[in-house]
């Protein structure tokens, strides 16, 4: 089997170590977890020494997989700079560890795809945590199905999960819990497949298929509209698909949609870019939970000019904004002191960082 990852997603340093063109040894003593990498490295690399060519290899690499230490292990699962094949392997090991399972569900760049492949077999307890994850559920069906045939799954977690998905949209007429909820809400009637003329996110894809290419042009007036007439009858559910597969003007008019899930599903879009993330964060009316992920996320929050827009937005936690100051160019930070349009205690810290620079200055 080859694995969907290649080794430059490693530091240079460690690339020889999961080399097949390098020495069995050195493959070796990382397949042992005998290389001191950091934490998400060490996953990594283990990940792809599980299909190394040599079986006493492949062997080592799965045996260090389950026994690495808990700070190694918790620290690289809650990343979401980790490749989805490195965490989705991990939560195919470890879906019946309660506290891994949960920290791989919740990490967003787990793939829909491999909560899914273990949603049918996981216990109680994680098959509770991948149900409260509801953009999942909303973009990811299999996820739903997979959860209505887990044994362990108890007949009150299904229920709120299949209201939850009938309400917001999701139809899935094949799945018998789906079926009995949608009838609960709606009555007989509900079980009937949904009218004609529905909008769904494939048809509005087929209808505008300039929202598919992420360089297609601007659309005209007239056809905006009549796209944000369209997109304000989907569902919540046909919305989160809309925002996964839709390119940046369908993603710029879904972040400004009222339901909190449909905003997160297009800052979590594969596709999302940069600079639509550096708007969101300059965003004052955004929805605080897509700030959390901006400013969560390990390589965007290491972006300059996102930095800057999160200390700028009123919405950013004091304590995350205090920490991104610490680290702007002093032109930066003056600016900030002379800005009344930014939050108060940012202006004085900002203030103060620029006083005692001058005393420093002074000083010497």
């Amino acid at each position: 089997m080859t694995l969907p990852l290649a080794s430059n997603v490693l530091p240079v340093s460690a690339r020889r170590h999961v080399d097949v063109q390098s020495p069995s040894s050195l493959r070796m003593m990382a397949a042992k977890g005998l290389v001191p990498l950091a934490s998400s490295d060490m996953v990594t690399a283990l990940y792809l020494l599980t299909d190394d060519p040599e079986e006493e290899i492949r062997a080592a690499a799965r045996n260090t997989a389950r026994s690495l230490p808990d700070r190694v292990l918790a620290s690289a699962f809650r990343d979401e700079g980790v490749k989805a094949p490195v965490l989705d392997y991990f939560l195919a090991q470890f879906f019946d560890h309660q506290v891994y399972a949960e920290m791989l569900v919740l990490n967003g760049s787990t793939s829909d795809v491999g909560v899914a492949s273990v949603a049918d077999r996981c216990p109680l307890k994680t098959a509770e945590v991948v149900a409260h994850n509801q953009l999942r559920l909303l973009r990811h069906e299999d996820i739903i199905r997979a959860l209505c045939r887990n044994p362990s799954a108890s007949s009150a977690l299904l229920d709120g999960v299949c209201d939850f998905a009938v309400r917001s949209g999701v139809k899935l007429f094949d799945v018998t819990q789906m079926n009995v909820a949608r009838e609960r809400l709606f009555g007989p009637q509900g079980i009937l497949p949904g009218a004609e003329g529905e909008v769904t996110a494939e048809n509005l894809l087929n209808d505008f298929r300039e929202l598919v290419e992420e360089k297609s042009p601007p659309m005209e007036e007239g056809k905006r509209l009549n796209l944000t007439q369209r997109v304000l009858k989907m569902s919540i559910a046909e919305k989160i698909k809309l925002a996964t597969l839709g390119n940046k003007e369908a993603r710029g008019l879904l972040m400004r949609d009222s339901n909190k899930l449909v905003a997160v599903a297009v800052i979590r879009s594969p596709r999302i870019t940069d600079g639509e993330v550096m708007l969101s964060a300059s965003n004052r009316t955004v929805n605080e939970e897509v700030l959390r992920i901006i400013y969560s996320h390990r390589e965007w929050s290491k972006d300059y000019p996102i930095k800057l827009a999160l200390v700028k937005n009123p919405k950013t936690p004091l304590t995350v904004s205090m920490k991104f100051l610490a680290t702007l160019r002093d032109s930066e930070v003056r600016d900030l002191a002379r800005n009344k349009n930014v939050p108060s205690g940012i202006q004085m810290h900002a203030k103060k960082m620029v006083n005692k620079k001058a005393e420093t200055k002074g000083e010497g």
